[in-house]
């Protein structure tokens, strides 16, 4: 079933990496399991990241609004 648009406007980053990283994030997305390529499964992967940190009590910084699933 296909995702339903993002509500959140987008904005372009730029994330630099080690040749590793970028092999094990092309793997990722090879397999299925996270993103259609190595940028997308790393956008995937920084915003579970986040919403894992935003439930932690006193993390500072994230005042953010919760990111949407």
């Amino acid at each position: 079933m296909a995702r339903e648009k993002n509500k959140i406007e987008s904005i372009q980053i730029t994330l630099s990496v080690t040749e590793p990283v970028r092999i094990m994030l092309e793997n990722l997305s090879l397999s299925g399991f996270y993103g259609k390529n190595a940028a997308d499964t790393a956008g995937i992967l920084l915003k579970e990241k986040l919403r894992e940190l935003n439930t932690q009590a006193g993390m500072p910084g994230l005042t953010a609004p919760l990111i949407p699933a």
